[in-house]
């Protein structure tokens, strides 16, 4: 039998770090501090939102590009939280999740040879989705301990084969929120080379320090800028995986066209839960924070109690580390040992790099969890000091 074909750009990818380490908690029964998602749900109210649509016959296909609840429940959030008009028929997308609407943007905006400019370490989505589309990521390196890049860099990256720059902000993994001065310089590069922004903006109302920024309410930015969000991580249903993409209406319709051939559709009951939601506005949106403010604080001061270096961290809900004064191992090995050590599973930042030799002594941590599961993670840590 002939081994079945794998596009060469995907070779290596195989199965993610992120299921390989939960993997690696169940295991060893240690607490997983790497994938991140909660061990809570989300508000009770969407829940029974969720629970009402299914009893009351929401459950076959909903219209290709979502309910149209949810588009315009999406369209108001996007003009009360940031000041940007859509038209919900022609410019509001729903998708499988922000992983999908990154897919299609990418299989719908790139031809093969084009190349994408990411901001590096990445969230290895981005690479796949360059990858499956026939396209390059090219990364631009932010540079511990601050997450700041070289503007030069930045300019030289843009070759006349730029399609795109992806931007994530708040950034997985560093936490980086882009300031509005580097976005300044984003807007001028996209503007002076006509290129596309793709933003993706799930932890949007995840912010610890500054401000979110939207690219597209820059001048002259919204007619370039396809943004990309969803439900998961502002409401904590990451398994519902209910996400859209919004922008002008020929970026959207282009999306529409890949994500048709994706999922199709996804989540009718789902769909009219977060369209609930997100119509309550900041009455769930104002609890993101404090939810998980706390676990942030008590994650970082025992990460630092241990004897860890922590970094940035102004919005998501991970920290990053320089693990090098606690150990002489690599990042991979170091959270593979780590494990077995202390109990605790964490993800080498090495697999967000193209050469993971950059990331080598870096650790990304999640403090989406209960305090008494945080609480006792840091005591694990402890042991370490």
């Amino acid at each position: 039998m002939r081994a079945p074909f794998l596009n060469s750009r995907l070779q290596g990818l195989g199965a993610t770090i992120f299921a390989t380490m939960s993997q690696l908690a169940a295991d060893t029964g240690s607490i997983n501090l790497g994938q991140g998602f909660p061990d809570t749900d989300g508000p009770e109210e969407i829940k029974a939102a969720a629970i009402r649509a299914i009893e009351e016959g929401h459950n076959q296909y909903p219209p290709g590009p979502g309910i149209p609840q949810l588009r315009a429940a999406v369209a108001r959030h996007q003009l009360d939280y940031w000041g940007l008009d859509l038209d919900p028929a022609s410019e509001v997308l729903v998708t499988a999740g922000a992983t999908e609407a990154i897919a299609a943007a990418m299989l719908s905006l790139c031809e093969i040879g084009d190349e994408v400019i990411a901001f590096e370490p990445f969230y290895d989505a981005y690479l796949a989705a360059a990858a499956m589309a026939g396209a390059r990521l090219v990364p631009v390196r932010l540079q511990a301990p601050n997450w700041e890049f070289d503007p030069e860099e930045l300019r030289r990256a843009v070759s006349p084969r730029t399609r795109a720059i992806m931007l994530n902000s708040p950034h997985n993994p560093t936490g980086k929120v882009f300031s509005p001065s580097e976005l300044v310089l984003l807007a001028e590069l996209c503007q002076e080379h006509d290129l596309i922004a793709i933003t993706d903006e799930v932890y949007e109302h995840m912010i610890f320090s500054g401000r979110h920024v939207p690219i597209a309410t820059l001048d002259e930015m919204a007619r370039r800028t396809l943004t990309i969000s969803s439900a998961a991580k502002t409401y904590s249903f990451t398994g519902w995986k209910i996400g859209w993409a919004t922008g002008p209406a020929p970026l959207v319709a282009a999306v529409r066209t890949a994500k048709q051939f994706l999922t199709y559709v996804n989540g009718a009951p789902f769909q009219v839960a977060v369209a609930y939601a997100l119509n309550e506005g900041r009455r769930f949106t104002d609890l993101v924070v404090p939810t998980i403010s706390e676990q942030r604080r008590m994650l970082a001061d025992g990460l630092t109690k241990a004897g860890f270096e922590v970094m940035g961290g102004d919005g998501t809900y991970f920290l990053t580390t320089d693990i090098s004064g606690v150990t002489d191992l690599d990042a991979k090995d170091f959270c593979m040992e780590l494990a077995s050590k202390a109990g605790v599973v964490a993800v080498p930042s090495s697999v967000f790099y193209l050469e993971p030799r950059a990331g080598e002594k870096l650790v990304r941590w999640t403090f989406c969890k209960r305090r008494e599961v945080i609480a006792e993670a840091v005591e694990r840590l402890g042991s370490l000091a």
